[in-house]
């Protein structure tokens, strides 16, 4: 099994590939020791010292670092990714690859006199951003829409990015703006 690696834009963020599936469904976030219970593949990741989140996409896994220096880190990240998918063990502890519930639909808001102008954007997103941004190692979802305001959550390697605020502002909000003429500003949540 070989297993790519890429550069994101975030320096503490790396992306991993192993050339398969890894995302049946929606992205995964694991923020944390306690959230990564739910995936023994990202239970092993938290054990490397110095990782503080694990990031699944459709086909690639970004793991993020708060201390150490990759030449160190990756070959025991390397190490637990092939281990992971040697033993044919699956991505979730129930046994799925896959999210049950996309906890995002649950939690946006916007008035539905907008429903209209929110669809619109959630097409521009989904179609024009996510691939790109997923090319990037991370992800971005929906959040609410109130007083001409898009509010997105970034995920992966665009979570704490240092250009994350430029791609929202100069990218993001651009689109946004020249397809939705009802917005004004895109914001993070």
């Amino acid at each position: 099994m070989f297993i790519q690696t890429e550069a994101t834009p975030n320096p503490a963020t790396l992306k991993f590939i192993p050339g398969r599936v890894v995302s049946d469904g929606s992205p995964m976030e694991f923020s944390s020791r306690e959230a990564a219970g739910r995936s023994p593949l990202a239970e092993k990741l938290f054990e490397v010292p110095g990782v503080v989140g694990v990031f699944y996409g459709s086909d690639f896994i970004t793991v993020t670092k708060a201390s150490g220096e990759w030449q160190q880190l990756k070959p025991a990240i390397l190490g637990a990714i092939m281990e992971h998918y040697m033993s044919g063990a699956p991505l979730l502890a129930d046994g799925t690859a896959q999210a049950d519930v996309d906890l995002d639909d649950e939690d946006e808001f916007f008035d539905e006199a907008d429903a209209e102008t929110v669809d619109m954007i959630k097409d521009l997103i989904e179609t024009r951003v996510r691939p790109a941004v997923a090319n990037d190692g991370g992800d971005i979802t929906f959040r609410g829409f109130k007083d001409g305001i898009v509010y997105l959550n970034m995920k992966g390697a665009c979570s704490g990015c240092p250009s994350s605020t430029a791609t929202l502002q100069h990218g993001i909000q651009n689109l946004l703006k020249h397809f939705v003429p009802d917005v004004v500003e895109v914001r993070p949540m």
